[in-house]
């Protein structure tokens, strides 16, 4: 697999080459590429200095805070600050991030903290008006408000880094020296952050945990014992940790990712002991899916994640056994496996612990996407017992509501720009201010999907842009989730792409598919689609009669 990349420009008021040393040359994706601003200038880089263009420029501004905020600076010496002062010294520096936002993908600003030694009023430093620490809080508190204004500047929490690194968090003699305030250990820790925040806000945040049972999910072997004498809660400290361990993959599912189960046992003895012992925090229905039997691991993870409609570079895999891992990193090596001890008390901290989950934003969508994955196992089981697509789709009832793009869906329609893959013709990657800037220009349209069915709501999972040029209707964004493909909601919007593009004025639709390693399902659809294949991936419609809507699926539009 190709690892992503970031060109990351650095804006700092300490020197801070150590930390892009660690971005640079930390192995994990992505590669970073890292740039540096003059020593100091922060408002002179925001303001004069021109920001990139490039669609895969990042920044960082880390400051301190008696640097950029004056009054700040004056606190520290125990002098009386008015406290306006201080939040209108915090507005000016939003201000220019805000400012400087607009040129770069995305852009992230560590909190400010209080250096370990500073102990500010002591046993009053919380008291409002008066101590460094409540100060601060409000300080920091403020700023998150001010840049929640736009979706592509990300505040991180720098006083975690501090704590993780505890007593080699700061070092006098090295901040006299060279003017570097912290230890190596935090730039380690907020190079880490920054990392997975990129990959986040690049649509490469894991979707799926895929756990074993035995040892992991509970203690003891389900199949030798029974359920009922499984270590499992109770006032057993391990039993207490194997629950701690499932309330944290429950916890996973409320901000959107999936949970399976790949493991060897009788699936009746296992899928008792989940839903009948009294101290199971996960049960059934939390599971999007699961291969419960005694073949190989590797193979049945990847039906699994075939099953789930996923690429294996979106999969989390834990198992408690040695071999089972090594087997899995061989089989499927763009799996995350994670190395789990043997002491299970240690498990819900390690999962807690992943950034590989880290998303630029939740929506409603996410937080029920366990909910649909239950509903869609409904749908496989009327799959087998039906004897054709057709009458599949028929037994669904599918319907698929489209909107002219609104405001209020802004958020979704981001995520699906950015995170989907396999049903993505451009996969075009936009922020939601460019996005908005886009739409502005009269010849620019964009169309929402959302999709239902006797089981359930799907939820917003398609979108398709169209630029007119002249009496051509260029074709910019076809993009379904995962979750949708397969059920004649692809041919819903290629209807109502050619529909609304005629009715701009447009004779043609032309489609130009740019390939990616991971969206050989969108060519596919093309290529059957029923468009005109005029060259390499390029695909053109221009009957007069428009394009047919399919019978199985019921379309409600909805254009105000």
């Amino acid at each position: 697999m190709i690892q992503p990349e970031s060109t990351l420009h650095l804006i700092s008021d300490f020197t801070i080459e150590v930390f892009g040393g660690y971005l640079e040359n930390d192995p994990s994706p992505p590669h970073c590429r890292v740039s540096y601003g003059s020593f100091g200038q922060v408002f002179q880089e925001l303001l004069t200095t021109p920001a990139p263009k490039s669609t895969n420029q990042d920044a960082v501004v880390w400051t301190l805070p008696e640097s950029v905020i004056e009054p700040f600076g004056r606190a520290l010496d125990s002098e009386e600050i008015d406290a306006s002062d201080i939040i209108d010294s915090v507005d000016l520096f939003a201000d220019a991030l805000l400012t400087y936002s607009k040129g770069v993908r995305s852009l992230f600003v560590p909190t400010w903290v209080l250096m370990p030694a500073t102990r500010g009023y002591g046993f009053l430093d919380w008291r409002p008006g008066l101590g460094l620490s409540e100060l601060l809080a409000r300080m920091n508190l403020r700023l998150a408000t001010r840049l929640s204004e736009v979706p592509n500047i990300f505040l991180l929490d720098a006083q975690r880094w501090l704590q993780v690194a505890g007593g080699r968090a700061t070092n006098s003699k090295l901040w006299f020296a060279t003017k570097v305030p912290f230890g190596n250990r935090v730039f380690q820790e907020a190079a880490l952050d920054v990392k997975a925040a990129i990959l986040g806000t690049m649509g490469k945040a894991k979707k799926l945990v895929v756990t074993d049972l035995d040892g992991i999910m509970w203690g003891g072997v389900v199949g030798e014992t029974g359920w009922t004498e499984l270590d499992l809660g109770g006032h057993s400290h391990s039993g207490e940790a194997f629950v701690a361990y499932q309330q944290t993959l429950k916890s996973l599912t409320h901000r959107g990712v999936l949970l399976g189960i790949v493991s060897k046992n009788d699936e009746a003895v296992a899928l008792e002991a989940i839903d009948q012992h009294p101290e199971m925090i996960l049960r059934r229905s939390d599971f999007a899916g699961w291969r419960i039997n005694w073949g190989d691991k590797a193979q049945n993870l990847a039906e699994l994640i075939e099953e789930l409609n996923l690429g294996t570079d979106a999969v989390v895999f834990i198992d408690d056994e040695e071999i089972q891992r090594g087997r899995v990193r061989e089989a499927l090596p763009d799996v995350t496996v994670v190395d789990m001890p043997s002491d299970p008390s240690t498990y819900a901290d390690i999962v807690s612990s992943l950034r590989c989950f880290d998303t630029p934003s939740l929506s409603s969508e996410d937080r029920h996407r366990a909910l649909m994955a239950v509903t869609e196992r409904e749908r496989h089981i009327v799959r087998k017992e039906v004897g054709s697509l057709e009458e599949w789709l028929a037994e669904l009832e599918i319907t698929v509501s489209a909107y002219s793009f609104r405001n209020a869906d802004s958020e979704r329609v981001i995520q699906l720009l950015n995170k989907t893959n396999q049903m993505n013709l451009r996969t075009r990657r936009m922020t939601e201010s460019q996005l908005l800037s886009w739409l502005k220009d009269d010849a620019h349209h964009m169309w929402t999907f959302r999709v239902a069915d006797r089981f359930g709501d799907y939820g917003l999972t398609g979108l398709v842009g169209f630029v007119i040029k002249s009496e051509t209707a260029e074709v910019t964004d076809f993009i379904l989730s995962c979750r949708a493909m397969g059920r004649r909601v692809e041919e819903t919007m290629a209807h109502l792409l050619v529909d609304r593009a005629y009715a701009q004025g447009g004779k043609e639709v032309i489609a130009y598919y740019q390939p990616t390693p991971r969206n050989a399902p969108c060519l596919r659809f093309w290529m059957d689609s029923g468009f005109e294949s005029t060259g390499k991936h390029t695909f053109r419609w221009a009957k007069a009669n428009g394009y047919s809507l399919p019978k199985e699926v019921s379309l409600v539009l909805e254009t105000t």
